[in-house]
């Protein structure tokens, strides 16, 4: 999972709208002696008060360093006892009872990021009693186009103009491939939003997702491209949302670019496909736009079809090793660490295995700890 920094954690806890909206949520799902799952529990404050709140036991999964302070807090509020800190994935964890309230917050600007969804699936499964309570319970995506120069001038103005003349353009294209957190007024909305996927925590299955919206124009203007946000149901009369109408949350929403800035008048219409697929522990985006005058299907006035897959920069040689007719060889490094995996046995210790590592491959380790730095890293991976 996402790995934030202590300030990046500090900001998500001073985030009134959505810390007040979990709480009320808590208050609602736990009841004297629950037991309470976290996933994903940051600093813990959750835990913290669902033991006020009464649940008899928290078990608190981080998969992040950060466990530890949370630890630390834990303890200098009272609640050591109560709350079971595991450290991992929640994937990959097990707990000895089933629980009555499930929490999480694994969105980063949209809920469909990294394995947010995957674990809540896998958690809904393995974690939850009959009967049980998730939250969130649901989150609905909504969409417009929207004209934001500020956000837009930003992402290409760098590769519009320089001091040495010369032509930018194929860091342009990677640019606009790339979509952002942006920030926007109702005013600058130039179509009526439209829902465009509604995530049912409950039944969800899939990771993936796929929509084909089409829009009218309502408010002729100079278009960016496409502004992307959520409604989160967290409980019964318990929401909150990152549109444009709503107070500013830590989520942001996010903006699509588009290839070209495009005008638009009243009376065109788009048609808009927006798809996200879990690729790896990322997901890839595709947009693809297309602008018709006046709604006459045979006068098109712009078509872009854009990637994330296009917004990282990939040479000749990372493609090579990305084709599936690639045979692969280990290199130096993958010799080095599959040596280190093979002799990690759970008896020999890291300074004799370093000692060993630096004995094997003396060009590349000049003492043994030199090559001690490299284990700890492997160590810390996969180690128990």
């Amino acid at each position: 999972m996402h790995s934030y920094s202590i300030h990046g954690h500090g900001r998500m806890i001073a985030d009134r709208n959505r810390v007040d909206a979990y709480a009320r949520a808590l208050r609602q799902a736990i009841q004297p002696g629950s037991v309470v799952a976290e996933i994903g529990t940051g600093i813990g404050i959750f835990g913290l008060l669902a033991c006020q709140l009464g649940a008899r036991r928290v078990y608190a999964i981080e998969s992040d360093d950060i466990v530890q302070v949370a630890r630390e807090i834990a303890a200098t509020s009272g609640c050591a006892e109560r709350i079971e800190f595991i450290q991992g994935l929640s994937m990959q964890v097990s707990l000895p009872e089933r629980a009555d309230v499930i929490i999480s917050d694994l969105r980063g600007l949209l809920p469909w990021f990294e394995h947010h969804i995957p674990a809540i699936v896998d958690a809904r499964r393995r974690f939850l009693a009959p009967g049980g309570v998730l939250i969130p319970q649901r989150d609905t995506l909504w969409a417009a186009v929207v004209e934001a120069p500020e956000h837009y001038g930003l992402l290409v103005g760098p590769w519009a103009e320089n001091q040495f003349g010369y032509d930018l353009r194929p860091a342009r294209r990677i640019s606009t491939n790339t979509w952002q957190k942006a920030r926007v007024s109702p005013e600058q909305l130039l179509t009526e939003p439209q829902c465009c996927g509604t995530l049912d925590y409950a039944t969800l299955e899939e990771p993936d997702f796929a929509t084909e919206l089409t829009y009218k124009v309502a408010r002729a203007g100079t278009a960016s491209g496409l502004l992307v946000w959520f409604d989160s149901i967290l409980a019964e009369n318990v929401q909150f949302s990152n549109s444009p109408w709503a107070d500013e949350l830590i989520y942001g929403s996010a903006l699509f670019p588009w290839s070209e800035e495009t005008s638009l008048c009243l009376g065109d219409t788009l048609c808009v496909g927006l798809a996200a697929h879990l690729v790896g522990k990322d997901y890839v985006w595709r947009w693809e736009t297309r602008v018709f005058h006046q709604g006459n299907r045979s006068e098109m006035k712009a078509h872009f079809q854009q990637s994330s897959f296009f917004g990282v920069p990939l040479s000749s040689e990372r493609l090579r090793k990305l084709d599936a007719s690639h045979a692969p060889r280990l290199n130096e490094e993958g010799q080095i660490d599959q040596f280190i995996l093979t002799e990690m046995d759970g008896r020999t210790s890291l300074r004799v295995l370093a000692d060993r590592l630096a004995e094997r491959f003396p060009n590349r380790f000049a003492s043994w700890k030199n090559a001690l730095d490299h284990i700890v890293k492997l160590s810390q991976k996969y180690s128990r």
